[in-house]
This record gives C-alpha cells, sequence and structure tokens, in this order.
C-alpha cells in the first residue's frame, strides 16, 4: 500500500513540490499564467447566487441526523447530482439515540429508598433480584455468579457502556453504579442492545453499599420508565463522475461536507453553506475533462460524532483508500460573522495532525491565485469529516472560516446570516485546488506548465471558537 506524502512522488507519478518559499527561476511567471488560465475554467463558471439558494431551501427546516428533516435534504442532494449527470447514491446507516420521555427512576436497596439518576439510554423495565459487587467491572474481572442478579459497579477506567456489557454477557438483570468522586448522581449512559435497567448513586451511597454488602445480603428492586435507546436511519449521498477511460489514472478526488444540521437548528452556515459548495463544484465540473475520478460525499450524523464519514470511511476496501489521493472537507464556508479579522475572510485551512500536506498546499497556493488573492494558513483541528480520511492515510484538510460566529449551533444559524462572497471564495480555492489534481495534463511536474505556483504558507494556532 503506497503512502500519500505531502512532497514527492504520488500514485502514478503526481508531484508536488512547493513547500515554503521556492527560488523564481525560469518560467515561473508562465506558470501562475498558465496556472490562471485553468483556474478561469472552473472560477467563471462558479455561481454564488447558485450556491446561496442551496443554503437557503436546505435551511427552511432543521436536518437533524434520522429526522424527516435530514431525509428531505438528502433527496435534493441526490436529485441534485443525478441532474449533473453523476452516478448517484444514497448509503444508508443506522444511528443510536437515547429516549428520555418523562423519565423515572426508583431504587430500593433492603428497604432504604435512594432517589437516582437514570442512565441515559436505559432500557426501561423493573427488575428484583440479590446484589452482587463487581467492582470496576472491569473484562475478565466479573464473576460468573452475577447471572441473574444486579451488578454493584464502581465508577472509572472504562466507559459505561463496557461496564454494562461485561455484566450484561455474564447474564446481569439490572445495574447499580456509584460515582468514584464528588457529590453527583447524575451521570451514564447505556446504548441499543443493553436491554437491562441502569441507575446511578453517589459515591457515599455506593461506598455504604459495599459496606453493608460484606455483611449482609442486598436485595434490590430497580424500576425505569420513559427511557431507552432507538435505531434511526441517517444517510450519505455519494456522486461519482468516472474519467475518460483512455485517461483513467486510477486516482479518486474527493470533496465534502455534511448535510445534518443540530437539533432544532436550520444549519445555514452549519453544514448547508459547504453542502452548497459541493453541488455547485458538482455542476462546474461535470463536464470538465479529467483523468481523475471526481467524488463529492455530504456525510449525514456529523453532529452526531462524525457518524456518517466514519462509516463511509470503514467501507473503502483498502485498495479504494489508496486511490483516495485527497479529500477537501468545506464545513461552514458561508458565515459573514465568522473568520474575525483575518486574511481570506478569516478562511484557514485545518488538518488533524497540524502538518502540511498535499491539500493544504493545493489549496495555499490556489488562495493566492484566485479571488481571495490572500495565501491562507492551516492549523491542527478534527471535530469534523476530515477526521476519519486522514486515520486512513489520506491526504485531508478541513476548510472552515474561524473563529466561528456567535450563533453556531443555535435556531439563529438562518440564511439572512450567510456571505454570497465568502461562498464564492472558499468554493473558488477548493474547485481550483481539486481541478489541479483531476485536469488530463497532470501529473504536474515541479517544472511543467501547468506546475502549480510556489508559495510560503504558514501554521496558525488559531482557535476555531
Amino acid at each position: 500500500m503506497y503512502r500519500k506524502t505531502m512532497t514527492g512522488i504520488l500514485a502514478a507519478g503526481l508531484v508536488f513540490s512547493f513547500h515554503g518559499v521556492m527560488a523564481q527561476g525560469p518560467g515561473t511567471t508562465s506558470n501562475a499564467q498558465s496556472d490562471s488560465a485553468f483556474d478561469n475554467k472552473i472560477i467563471k463558471k462558479i455561481n454564488s447566487d447558485n450556491m446561496y439558494n442551496t443554503v437557503a431551501k436546505l435551511s427552511l427546516q432543521p436536518r437533524e441526523a434520522g429526522t424527516e428533516g435530514e431525509l428531505v435534504g438528502v433527496n435534493y442532494i441526490k436529485s441534485q447530482f443525478e441532474q449533473y449527470g453523476y452516478e448517484t447514491e444514497l448509503q444508508p446507516f443506522p444511528i443510536y439515540e437515547a429516549v428520555r420521555d418523562n423519565v423515572s427512576g426508583y431504587l430500593e436497596v433492603n428497604g432504604q429508598l435512594f432517589n437516582p439518576y437514570v442512565f441515559s439510554g436505559s432500557h426501561s423495565a423493573e427488575v428484583t433480584g440479590q446484589v452482587i459487587y463487581v467492582r470496576k467491572a472491569l473484562a475478565g474481572t466479573v464473576p460468573d455468579a452475577v447471572k441473574g442478579k444486579i451488578a454493584l459497579i464502581e465508577r472509572g477506567d472504562i466507559t459505561f457502556v463496557e461496564k454494562i456489557q461485561n455484566v450484561l454477557n455474564k447474564g446481569a438483570i439490572g445495574v447499580i453504579m456509584y460515582n468514584n468522586s464528588g457529590s453527583s448522581n447524575a451521570f451514564g449512559q447505556a446504548t441499543y442492545g443493553q436491554n437491562i435497567p441502569a441507575v446511578a448513586i453517589t459515591k457515599a451511597e455506593g461506598l455504604a453499599l459495599v459496606e453493608k454488602i460484606t455483611n449482609e445480603p442486598l436485595n434490590a428492586t430497580i424500576k425505569v420508565a420513559g427511557s431507552g435507546v432507538v435505531e434511526k436511519t441517517s444517510y450519505n449521498v455519494i456522486a461519482k463522475m468516472k474519467p475518460n477511460k483512455n485517461k483513467d489514472n486510477g486516482q479518486v478526488v474527493m470533496i465534502g461536507a455534511h448535510h445534518d444540521s443540530v437539533h432544532n437548528g436550520p444549519g445555514a452556515n452549519d453544514d448547508a453553506s459547504g453542502v452548497s459548495a459541493v453541488l455547485e463544484l458538482a455542476r462546474v465540473m461535470a463536464n470538465m475533462p479529467t483523468d481523475t475520478e471526481l467524488r463529492f460525499v455530504t456525510f449525514g450524523a456529523e453532529e452526531k460524532g462524525l457518524l456518517g464519514s466514519y462509516h463511509y470511511a470503514s467501507t473503502l476496501s483498502n485498495d479504494e483508500a489508496d486511490r483516495i489521493v485527497a479529500h477537501f472537507q468545506m464545513d461552514m464556508v458561508g458565515s459573514k460573522d465568522a473568520g474575525a479579522n483575518h486574511p481570506a475572510g478569516g478562511l484557514i485551512m485545518y488538518t488533524i495532525d497540524g502538518k502540511k500536506n498535499l491539500v493544504t498546499d493545493l489549496g495555499a497556493a490556489a488562495g493566492a491565485r484566485t479571488a481571495a488573492s490572500e495565501i491562507l494558513t492551516y492549523g491542527k483541528l478534527g471535530r469534523s469529516d476530515h477526521q476519519p480520511f486522514h486515520e486512513l492515510g489520506i491526504p485531508a484538510a478541513l476548510f472552515i472560516h474561524s473563529p466561528l460566529e456567535p450563533w453556531y449551533h443555535s435556531p439563529a444559524d438562518t440564511i439572512d446570516k450567510i456571505d454570497k462572497n465568502k461562498l464564492q471564495e472558499a468554493a473558488e480555492i477548493v474547485g481550483a485546488s481539486v481541478y489541479q489534481i483531476a485536469r488530463p495534463d497532470t501529473p504536474a511536474l515541479q517544472n511543467a506548465r501547468v506546475a502549480p505556483g510556489p508559495v510560503q504558507y504558514d501554521f496558525e494556532d488559531r482557535p476555531v471558537q
């Protein structure tokens, strides 16, 4: 499996080498002019009104993952890709959501009543049985004697879900977990399929039960109502455009955004703006000659923990992951109130490890050539869908205006906060970068007529919030 590197020869001979300042040698000016000429094939066709209208349409209602609002957005995105002639598919995947509907919990141990906290996602049920102390319920330490009984567990070392699963695997019928610090009992998380009630108590209450259980048998009743985990479906939308068979170099370049929003948030900037740029670049590039597969993806359930992009990445074979030479992620690229007073409207490129790669190289060079006329900086940040691709060894970066706007993740993330100029600049930079890879006269060797212009771009430790 080849490793995609920032400098030097990539798969099929794709070469870029312009970290730092490069000497101005013969042909530098003509290279820049040549790049601009090729950029214009993309840039002149990008229409910020199209993107603004897409944001307006998608932000008419929240698009929380697993809801009807997401499905409405997904079907619209799919229809647009298909209209542009792309091979398009919906990729469904399950997500699990805790339900707390008038939740209540009851715990009684040897006649003593407690006021327990019900684990988020706990199964609703009533059970009665002997209490068995299993310490932290670490793997390999849970005794067989817990079968048919209620497990008393100390918090710590491993996740709540793992603790529940370890006792459930041994046949436990319920969980009482006590805190390992402080005086709170408000903690705990169960997951789909863990069909036993689970409640939490304070550290002092738990230690008192541990002391009692050494002297006398304990019997408990746990009752949980109004809680549980439901399975829902979210979607990725995948659009592919194969190059001409006679020119196909086997490489893939990806452009992504996430289409879901937070609960009750219209998500105009987060991330209908990114989706609008993805769709506009798909439109512009639909009939462009390429020797590289163009793959546009909008991910679901990003707001639930990057679930869509991780699911998509998990479906890639080693061979297919190796063929992906770059992933460009656009998240929140349209807010007029983001970016503070930073150059390029605050647009920055974040990588997972804070290091330059092919995507940031191309983005920095494109920023100097396109409407922004600014060389972008780069920084270090996860929290978006570039992460699973980085973990596969694929050069990936997040394009975002940073710091974020005051109404991030709120119902005020609406269309009136969107700046067409910011949409235009972000799409131009990413579009010019992508086409530098995909156009058929690449691999672009360092001294070739179509080589990217040399630029110096710097690391910036810029907080996103």
